[in-house]
């Protein structure tokens, strides 16, 4: 049963979703660091990136920052994207080595009009990670690539430690959340990447478009029958004036039985609050052995 009822959105956010800026130095420091990549921190206006940032930690999106797909709830520009940076994946291998990072996150926009949807651009950026940051363990948030599972191949066969693929919002929702998506085909991909059994399986959900507590715990079983083993979920903030409004805001007790439920599941890791995103602590998701 859910912990709250649906009620109408505030005309102000509630007070458990204020965030409280940190260290503008620390921002100010990494920048220069950062010239010529993309930050998921800064393109998506995630509301952790004070927090993040004054860690020292950062989520890389590569392949540009403008996305080829439509949906209704991300706040990263849309429309045609350029060719492939060639020098990308060494700069973002430079920039982790400066910042000496311990883990970082790899992902990018929708590349559809890719012939391999980006699949190879993700496996030069990890090889420069390793290259020049070896102890550096590495996280991909990558998007369906069309069920093209030779891309999905690509990027396993290169190592990464973590594999996230979000899926965003319940089925029922797809169609107008995430219209260029479909739900089987995304449960399909994570069971296929826990296969090869070289990488934990990460997948996130927003709540707060529409969908009933019944639902959430429904997409979670499916989650957990499709290998999944770290699982997020995170208030979702319309972050543009033409993006899908939100429905309501989740009470923090609500997130709470979110993950008492994920624990009692099987999962082996859940980070379950307001301003959770994908990458939010990310670096406590691989303490534990692959099992």
């Amino acid at each position: 049963m859910p912990v709250s009822e649906a009620v109408a959105v505030p005309q102000r956010r509630p007070e458990w979703l204020k965030v409280r800026l940190k260290s503008a130095d620390t921002i100010s420091r990494m920048k220069p660091v950062l010239e010529g990549l993309h930050t998921v921190c800064e393109s998506a206006r995630c509301p952790n990136i004070g927090e993040c940032w004054g860690r020292g930690t950062a989520t890389f999106m590569i392949l540009g920052d403008v996305c080829t797909r439509k949906c209704t709830f991300c706040a990263v520009p849309q429309g045609d994207a350029g060719p492939p940076d060639p020098f990308e994946p060494a700069r973002l291998g430079d920039a982790v080595a400066r910042l000496g990072l311990a883990h970082t996150v790899i992902t990018s926009v929708t590349r559809d009009d890719l012939p391999d949807q980006g699949a190879e651009q993700f496996k030069l950026c990890i090889e420069q990670v390793r290259r020049k940051k070896a102890d550096c363990s590495i996280e991909v948030l990558i998007p369906d690539f069309q069920g093209n599972w030779a891309a999905l191949d690509t990027v396993m066969q290169a190592g990464p430690e973590v594999l996230n693929h979000n899926i965003e919002t319940v089925p029922r929702l797809y169609k107008r959340v995430r219209p260029h998506a479909i739900y089987a085909q995304s449960l399909e991909l994570l069971e296929r990447a826990r296969a090869y059994g070289t990488a934990k399986t990460k997948s996130g959900l927003m709540v707060g478009l529409g969908e009933t507590f019944d639902e959430v715990v429904a997409t979670m079983d499916d989650l957990h029958a499709h290998g999944v083993q770290i699982l997020t979920i995170g208030q979702y903030l319309k972050p543009r004036d033409h993006r899908i409004e939100v429905d309501r805001y989740v009470h923090p007790d609500e997130f709470a039985e979110f993950k008492r439920l994920a624990y009692a599941k099987g999962f082996e890791h859940c980070e379950s609050g307001p301003l959770v995103r994908s990458s939010y602590h990310a670096e406590s998701h691989i303490d534990r052995p692959l099992v």
